[in-house]
C-alpha cells in the first residue's frame, strides 16, 4: 500500500506559560532570564514545611482562555498531584488538574486543506506548574538544575484527535497562539519556551474507525519543526506497519538537525501518574458572577477585528485575515494607521515587505524590532515625496537590520528623493540619448519601452528620483 492509503490522526497538548507577575503557588517572579536559581524560594524549592497558595490571577487567565475557545467553565474544580519522577521539580510530583479541570468541551475553528471551515474540539484546559530546566554538561559528565522556571503557571490545552494533516496542525497552533495573544494571558514567545506543544501522532488505513497506536513528541516550540516532525513520524509509522512491524506507544524526542525522532521512554497513561487531590490546596469554587465578569472583560478577538477591518478600512477578507492572524501584526497596523491615516498603505507594507523580511529571517511578528510610529513615518515620507517607494523598501530593511528613526536612516545614506525638475530633466535626456533603440520601440507602439527607460533613470539616480516626475518628463520628451 502507498502513503496515500493511510490517514494521520493527531491530537495536541499545548502548554502556554501565563503572563502573571508571580508564580502559581508562591510570590517568586516569572520573568524570563535571570541568573540560575535566583527566581526561586523555599516553596518552589519544596523545602519541608512549606505550603503552596494558589495565585488567583492564574485561575482568571485560565477562565479567559476557556471562554475565548468556547469552553464550558467548571464552577467546581481542584488541584491534583501528578506523581512522576521530575528531576527538575524538587517535589518529585507536579501540581496539576486531573478529573476536574477548569475548562472543558471547547473548540477552535480553522480552515482545512481544502479551505473549508473545520472545528477542532478541545477536551479540556487545565492549570498546572511548569518544571525547572536541566542544563546538561557533556564535558563535565553531569547536569545542573535551574529552578527559575519551576512553579511558573501553565495552562495545558488538550485537543481531541481531530487533526489530520501537518498543515492543519500548524493552522491550529497559530490560531491558539493568536487567541492567547489577543486575550493577553501569555506572550506566546516560542523561542523562550512560553508556548510549546506535545504532538500525539498515529496512523490508520483510510476507512478504518479504530485509532492506531500513538506516539508522543514532547516539548516542541517551532512551527517548522512540528511540521517536519509530523511528516517524519507518520512516514516512519507507515513504513513500520507495511514491513509487518508494530507501532509501540512511546514518548519521542525530535532532533531537528538529523530530522529524526528518538525514543525517550514508554508513553505513560493516566494511571501511571497515580493522581490524587492535593491535600495542601483547597477546592476552586467559581460563581456565575465571577465567570460573567471575566466574559465581559474579554478584548476584541481576531474574527471581530477582521470584520472591522473589512468594514471600516475597506480591506479585503484575505488581507484582513492575514493582519489579524497575529496580535502583534494587528497592533502594528492599527498603531501606524492611527498616525498616518493611510490604512491600505500600512496593510500593503506589513503584508509585503515586512512579512517577507520576517520569513527571510525566520522571525515571529513579536520580534519586529521597530515601532508603529516608525512604519507610519516611512509612509508619511513617501506621501510627502521625501523618499520614493524604492527607497522606502531599503529603509524597511535598515529598520530590521539596525533600527533607528527613519529620518536618521535617510539622512545617513543620502536617500532624500530628487524632486528638482532641472536635475530630473538632465537624467531623462541622458537616458534617452543612451537608449535610442528603446526610444524607437516606444514610438513604434511598444509601451513597455517606457518602463525600461524609467528603470534606467532610477538606476542612474540610485532610486532617488521622483518616479511620478520621471514618467511625466519621459512622456513629454518622447512626444516631441
Amino acid at each position: 500500500m502507498s502513503r496515500q492509503d493511510y490517514e494521520i490522526v493527531m491530537g495536541l497538548e499545548v502548554h502556554a506559560e501565563l503572563s502573571t507577575k508571580t508564580k502559581i503557588f508562591c510570590s517568586c517572579p516569572t520573568e524570563f532570564g535571570g541568573e540560575p536559581n535566583t527566581h526561586c524560594c523555599p516553596i518552589c524549592m519544596a523545602m519541608p514545611g512549606t505550603l503552596p497558595v494558589l495565585n488567583e490571577k492564574v485561575v482568571e487567565y485560565a477562565v479567559k482562555a476557556g471562554l475565548a475557545t468556547n469552553c464550558e467553565i467548571s464552577k467546581n474544580s481542584k488541584n491534583d498531584r501528578k506523581n512522576y519522577f521530575y528531576p527538575d521539580l524538587p517535589k518529585a510530583y507536579q501540581i496539576s488538574q486531573f478529573d476536574k479541570p477548569l475548562c472543558e468541551n471547547g473548540y477552535v475553528e480553522i480552515e482545512d486543506d481544502n479551505g473549508e471551515k473545520k472545528q477542532i474540539r478541545l477536551e479540556r484546559i487545565h492549570i498546572e506548574e511548569d518544571a525547572g530546566k536541566l542544563n546538561h554538561n557533556e564535558f563535565g559528565g553531569g547536569s545542573l538544575v535551574d529552578l527559575n522556571r519551576a512553579g511558573v503557571p501553565l495552562i495545558e490545552i488538550v485537543s481531541k484527535p481531530d487533526l489530520r494533516t501537518s498543515s492543519e496542525v500548524e493552522k491550529y497552533l497559530r490560531k491558539i497562539k493568536s487567541i492567547l495573544e489577543y486575550i493577553e494571558v501569555s506572550d506566546c514567545k516560542m523561542q523562550e519556551g512560553s508556548l510549546r506543544a506535545d504532538v500525539n501522532v498515529s496512523v490508520r488505513k483510510k476507512g478504518e474507525t479504530k485509532f492506531g497506536t500513538r506516539t508522543e513528541m514532547k516539548n516542541m516550540n517551532s512551527f517548522r519543526s512540528i511540521v517536519r516532525a509530523i511528516e517524519y513520524e507518520a512516514n516512519r509509522q507507515i513504513d513500520l506497519i507495511e514491513e509487518g512491524g508494530v507501532v509501540e506507544q512511546t514518548t519521542l524526542r525530535w532532533d531537528d538537525v538529523s530530522g529524526r525522532t528518538f525514543s525517550m521512554r514508554d508513553k505513560e497513561d493516566a494511571q501511571d501518574y497515580r493522581y490524587f487531590p492535593d491535600p495542601d490546596l483547597v477546592a476552586i469554587r467559581l460563581s456565575d458572577e465571577y465567570i460573567e465578569n471575566i466574559k465581559n472583560s474579554l478584548p476584541e478577538l481576531p474574527e471581530s477585528r477582521k470584520a472591522r477591518y473589512m468594514d471600516k478600512f475597506g480591506l479585503s477578507e484575505k488581507d484582513s485575515k492575514l493582519l489579524t492572524s497575529s496580535k502583534y501584526l494587528s497592533d502594528l497596523f492599527e498603531g501606524a494607521e492611527k498616525i498616518c491615516k493611510n490604512a491600505k498603505a500600512v496593510a500593503n507594507w506589513i503584508l509585503s515587505d515586512i512579512s517577507k523580511m520576517l520569513n527571510e529571517k525566520e522571525m515571529e511578528a513579536d520580534q519586529i524590532p521597530f515601532t508603529a510610529e516608525d512604519l507610519a513615518k516611512v509612509i508619511e515620507l513617501i506621501d510627502k515625496g521625501t523618499i520614493s517607494s524604492a527607497i522606502a523598501k531599503r529603509v524597511v530593511v535598515e529598520l530590521f537590520e539596525n533600527p533607528r528613526a527613519p529620518e536618521v536612516i535617510i539622512k545617513e545614506n543620502g536617500w532624500i528623493q530628487i524632486s528638482d525638475e532641472g536635475a530630473i530633466k538632465e537624467v531623462v535626456l541622458k537616458v534617452l540619448e543612451a537608449n535610442p533603440q528603446s526610444v524607437a520601440d516606444y514610438k513604434g507602439g511598444k509601451d513597455k519601452a517606457l518602463g525600461f527607460l524609467v528603470g534606467q533613470a532610477m538606476k542612474e539616480t540610485k532610486g532617488k528620483a521622483n518616479p511620478g516626475m520621471l514618467n511625466k518628463m519621459f512622456l513629454e520628451e518622447l512626444k516631441k
